[in-house]
């Protein structure tokens, strides 16, 4: 949001003599559609939202309020009817996603910052309810509560506090049925928002269909016309940019408050919590650059007794630290042979850093994508090797699912996340996006689709083809076995073989009509074999209905048995051949 807000103030010192032309239109359309309340305590009504007995221009589609007999403000929404409106925030505002859970045990929650309950209306002598904040650790509820609800969404008071009490926060929501809508129009809530956080209402010209921010006071213009096109400039890009500094100041504040209040109740003894300065240290000043991605920067470092690591500096870190908290709450506290392994991170306001066990032959995706032209990845990455990989992968996918306190989804897995050690041992890493539910939760919730194209599984596009479940990740390991095989990107359309077809319907062919599967010179029978059984498994995991494909249980299993035991999957496609 900071971001975008600098680019509008200084778009706008560009413009200046465009939009000191339409200064009068401006104020036209404050004098036709003026604020508004119910009562004298009722919200602010102005655009874009307005009352059914204000012009339709005065407002957005879909934006319209209305006042009962009782003066208070009303919202007809189209799934819940009649909703009584307590509040309208016209800027970005805080807010936290909690999930409603049921216990078979009632318990006081020892940390009221992150567990709201009981929730008396909600239980009885067998059952207690409680509200628990999402970037929350699991382990402060006891092992017999269930999952009832996600995203349920309790505004977030963002305030001198150091830290809220969700207990607090929450109040509204267990004893009255508050919640929160977020509103969107497309052209018109980011140019609201945006005019709102610069202290300006928000306007719409009804011929260009464009929202715009009012002008500020007559004696900011008298001053302006009075001054040189240069002064007026410098002043404007000042103001810009001394607000844009304020806000993104405040915006990461926010974020670190967030942080802190999952590190505060983090209670594992590994991994180790690190200084910025020391982080520097253990790089060498970042000294030896590995990578540069989305997140920001990898770098190559030793700890103090010599062990090499590599270090994650969120640079750009999404989600207001979602991110960040995801990483230290999954894989921090937990330890397979396949999962890479966190030795530490640093959160120092806004610095944010990852310190994992370093990978020397780095990621999957470098010997997949270099088969073609490499006689040493070709050599790398023979049948045996891929076996031994994708096993590797399905036991770290497994552990992950069934193996902790709390099933971890990872809604990422692709071959830059399958990093390699010094034996070639794959391990899963980068946790950004899982989510964290319960064992026996089969169904999982969420608000958009996450992942890497080509990557996710059809259910997480659309509900028509099942529900979002563990077997999300099923479908991606499916996918980077037949890239593994083929040495090409089997999640796009447009990568072809010599055959011209889509490659993983070019396998799915080859192995339904019985034809060997020699993607690779030279291959003697049993390799032969081996990527059959490898077109076989992967063929079962990307299966479009996610009840046809295997846990990963089952997917070790079919891995380790013989070619002879497996069973030829259905076509999981529409065929282009014809």
């Amino acid at each position: 949001m900071p971001n975008a807000l600098a680019a509008v103030l200084l778009l706008s010192v560009l413009n200046y003599g465009v939009t000191m032309a339409t200064a009068r239109s401006d104020e036209n359309f404050f004098q036709n559609c003026p604020a508004s309340n119910c009562s004298e305590d009722g919200p602010e009504i102005r655009f874009p939202f307005r009352l059914e007995t204000s012009p339709a221009s005065c407002g957005a589609p879909g934006m319209k309020l209305r006042c009962s007999k009782q003066a208070d403000t009303i919202l007809v929404h189209p799934k819940f009817g009649l909703c009584k409106v307590i509040d309208i925030e016209y800027r970005p505002y805080g807010s936290d996603s909690a999930t409603l859970v049921s216990c078979s045990t009632e318990f006081r929650p020892s940390n009221q910052y992150y567990v709201a309950g009981p929730i008396s209306c909600l239980s009885n002598t067998s059952q207690f309810s409680y509200l628990v904040s999402s970037f929350a650790s699991m382990d402060v509820l006891p092992l017999d509560c269930m999952v009832i609800s996600n995203d349920i969404w309790i505004p977030y008071p963002l305030k001198n506090e150091s830290m809220v009490r969700l207990n607090e926060t929450a109040k509204g929501t267990i004893a009255f049925g508050e919640t929160m809508f977020m509103w969107s129009v497309p052209n018109i809530t980011n140019v609201c928002q945006e005019c709102e956080i610069g202290g300006r209402h928000c306007g719409f010209h009804s011929e260009t269909r464009q929202a715009f921010c009012k002008k500020h006071s007559s004696h900011v213009k008298v001053i302006a016309a009075t001054s040189s096109v240069a002064t007026i400039l410098v002043l404007s890009v000042i103001v810009a940019a001394a607000l844009y500094l304020a806000l993104k100041s405040k915006y990461d504040e926010e974020i670190h408050l967030k942080v802190e209040m999952f590190l505060n109740t983090y209670t594992t003894s590994k991994p180790k919590r690190y200084t910025f300065s020391e982080v520097k240290k253990i790089t060498r000043r970042f000294n030896n650059k590995l990578g540069q991605g989305g997140f920001g920067s990898v770098y190559k470092g030793d700890l103090s007794n010599g062990v090499p690591v590599a270090v994650k500096v969120l640079e750009n870190s999404k989600g207001e630290g979602e991110e960040f908290i995801n990483e230290v709450a999954t894989i921090g506290t937990i330890h397979h042979a396949n999962v890479v392994q966190l030795l530490g991170f640093c959160s120092e306001g806004s610095r944010r850093a990852l310190i994992y066990e370093f990978m020397p032959n780095a990621s999957l995706e470098k010997y997949i994508f270099s088969q073609a032209s490499d006689t040493c990845c070709q050599e790398k990455l023979r049948p045996n090797r891929m076996l031994e990989i994708a096993t590797g992968i399905a036991k770290g996918i497994e552990y992950l699912h069934q193996g902790c306190n709390q099933r971890i989804l990872h809604f990422d897995i692709k071959p830059s996340n399958i990093l390699l050690d010094y034996s070639f041992k794959p391990k899963i890493s980068d946790f950004g996006l899982a989510k964290l539910c319960a064992r026996d939760q089969s169904i999982v919730t969420l608000t958009a689709a996450r992942g890497t194209m080509g990557y996710i599984a059809p259910e997480l596009y659309s509900r028509n083809f099942g529900t979002v479940s563990y077997k999300s990740d099923v479908y991606s390991f499916g996918m980077v076995v037949l890239e593994m095989m083929s040495g090409q990107s089997s999640s796009d359309p447009q990568a072809k073989n010599e055959n011209d077809v889509y490659i993983p319907e070019w396998i799915y062919e080859k192995t339904i009509t019985g034809q060997e599967l020699e993607l690779i010179r030279g291959m003697t029978q049993g390799e032969k074999d081996i990527m059959r059984k490898l077109a076989i498994v992967a063929l079962w995991c990307i299966q479009w209905n996610p009840v046809n494909r295997p846990s990963m249980t089952k997917v070790v299993n079919m891995l380790t048995d013989s070619l002879q035991s497996l069973k030829m999957p259905p076509k999981p496609f529409v065929s282009s051949f014809g």
